[in-house]
């Protein structure tokens, strides 16, 4: 190796978030992973019953994959080298040559074969972002932003999660920090990301994303037992849970992490009034967290009498209000 990469690993909450933060800091460049969260839009919801994974519709609290990581990078202006490639030779190849240069690399994988997860946390899911940085010994040396440490994958265990087949496949999809500004104007991309979390939280027309996508839930779980019945509605509502609470950091998480960018972001705009939105949104997160014990005792049967479908859809509708009104406060916070 040309270059020997000193790569420093800190874990997070989301491997996207997590993968850019330890990207820039390489670079110099120190956002925590709520900031690069923040400034990416990384909040957001939706429910969509036309996209099924295993049968059953997605519910999600975050953007496609890959959009906190564009928006975080265009709004810095720093700009990333993206590759696929057809063929895993090659995919591998260039891989090889940018660890040769002294480049971490950040990867899109799968994460059901993934040697070091552990078998509960091994699904399918095809948008795991993680950073190589090192190769010895046919072995790469990993940076894997939701594991304590560093890990490690040999060639043939990389290309298969590099080439995982299914929904959002990775397709060996590759990138790597190409350039960055002598200046970085951190209020004004911190400015943009709330405003765009703001838009797409309340602005959307079509009923399935941002608070109308937590009402529009909300009917549906309402109508789940009767529609579904119980081992249908069950496995439906299972994967809600799965997707709040195990795929990433979900509803609550995510709220508590926005919370924590608001923190940030009050001080560097000197915007107090943002010190006390990210209070109430931490309340908001915990109405979250109580629908997922609801929705969880419901799935493994054992809930009481009063955590029912109708509770739980109740809830889902006190946190549609409880979210409507707190976006157009920082809205009107950052106008």
């Amino acid at each position: 190796m040309d270059h020997p990469i000193e790569f420093q690993h800190k874990q997070s909450a989301h491997c996207e978030n997590g993968v850019v933060s330890n990207l820039l800091r390489f670079y110099g460049i120190n956002l925590s992973e709520p900031m690069v969260f923040g400034i990416g839009s990384g909040l957001f919801f939706s429910h969509m019953p036309f996209l099924k994974v295993g049968g059953i519709p997605v519910t999600s609290f975050r953007p496609l994959p890959g959009i906190i990581f564009k928006r975080t990078s265009r709004r810095l202006g720093i700009s990333f080298e993206r590759k696929k490639f057809r063929n895993p030779k090659k995919a591998m190849e260039a891989l090889d040559d940018n660890l040769n240069k002294g480049i971490p690399t950040g990867m899109l994988v799968g994460v059901y074969n993934l040697s070091y997860f552990p078998d509960a946390y091994r699904f399918h899911f095809n948008a795991h972002n993680l950073v190589a940085f090192r190769k010895e010994n046919n072995t790469y040396q990993i940076s894997d932003p939701v594991m304590e440490g560093y890990e490690q994958l040999t060639y043939d265990e990389l290309l298969r999660v590099r080439y995982a087949k299914g929904i959002f496949a990775p397709n060996g999809h590759m990138y790597w920090v190409k350039n960055i500004p002598k200046n970085i104007h951190l209020e004004k991309a911190i400015i943009t990301g709330i405003r765009q979390t703001c838009k797409d939280m309340l602005t959307i027309p079509i009923p399935l994303f941002g608070v109308r996508g937590i009402r529009y839930l909300s009917r549906k779980v309402r109508n789940y037992p009767r529609k579904l019945g119980v081992r249908k509605a069950a496995s439906y509502t299972g994967q809600i849970v799965r997707a709040q609470e195990e795929i990433g950091t979900g509803g609550a998480g995510f709220r508590f992490m926005y919370g924590a960018f608001l923190q940030e972001a009050a001080q560097i705009l000197n915007k107090p009034v943002l010190r006390d939105l990210s209070i109430e949104l931490s309340g908001i997160g915990d109405l979250w967290r109580e629908f997922a014990v609801i929705t969880g005792r419901i799935v493994k049967n054992r809930n009481s009498l009063d955590e029912s479908y109708e509770k739980a859809a109740d809830l889902l509708l006190v946190i549609a209000d409880r979210e409507e009104v707190f976006f157009k406060k920082l809205k009107l916070a950052i106008s």
